[in-house]
């Protein structure tokens, strides 16, 4: 089952997984393209869509500039052995692109495979674990199916341009534009799909706590 929805004038074709955003490669490209360019628009403007609960919530949202350096995220990403450490630059790099801080990513890379070495990112080299989508091949279709990344790189470039267009910018679901951590997990790992949503949300909150705080290992 599938429905359209209409965002700025484009159309995105979305499915049932909400991990999914689902285009034609050349409106793919177009959304992520346009980043620069609305990355004010989302900044001035989320706090009107889907507003945060309350002053402790607002501290998650994942819109703003990075709170935590190259440095420290290649840090972290050593002391987790993962295969995306020496990266700090390009995540950091692509988060100030996006206007998206790069310790949120960080945190979902943790929540879905350790840092990538442990589950299906090991093979996929996707950060958030992406289901399928048109610019990629769709691999272990009897797991449901992921998308095959590139390279660790391709695979962050993803998840940013997933989280910007499909959260923050509404595409992914009519419950968006999603802003908080507590607004995007529901959608992002929806308990229906088999996640436990509130150890997602403490988990990721947790994690970008600890680290801004100076903690490495979380």
């Amino acid at each position: 089952m599938r429905r359209k929805l209409k965002r700025m004038g484009l159309v995105l074709v979305l499915f049932m997984s909400s991990r999914y955003v689902l285009t034609t490669p050349g409106l793919w490209h177009a959304l992520v393209a346009d980043a620069p360019l609305l990355a004010q628009y989302v900044a001035s403007s989320a706090q009107h869509q889907q507003p945060a609960r309350n002053t402790s919530e607002a501290t998650f949202s994942i819109v703003g500039p990075p709170t935590i350096s190259p440095g420290r995220i290649d840090a972290i990403l050593i002391a987790y052995h993962s295969p995306a450490a020496g990266l700090g630059q390009y995540i950091y790099d692509t988060g100030v692109r996006y206007g998206i801080d790069p310790v949120h990513v960080l945190a979902i890379f943790l929540h879905e495979s350790t840092m990538g070495t442990a589950g299906e990112a090991i093979k996929t080299m996707s950060p958030g674990n992406e289901r399928c989508i048109p610019d990629l091949p769709c691999v272990d279709l009897q797991l449901g199916g992921y998308a095959q990344m590139k390279s660790w790189q391709d695979g962050f470039a993803h998840l940013y341009a997933l989280l910007y267009a499909g959260y923050l910018k509404g595409g992914i679901s009519s419950r968006c534009p999603c802003v908080t951590v507590s607004q995007i997990v529901p959608v992002f790992a929806p308990s229906p799909n088999g996640n436990d949503e509130q150890d997602y949300i403490q988990a990721w909150e947790h994690a970008v706590q600890a680290w801004r705080a100076g903690a490495i290992n979380v």
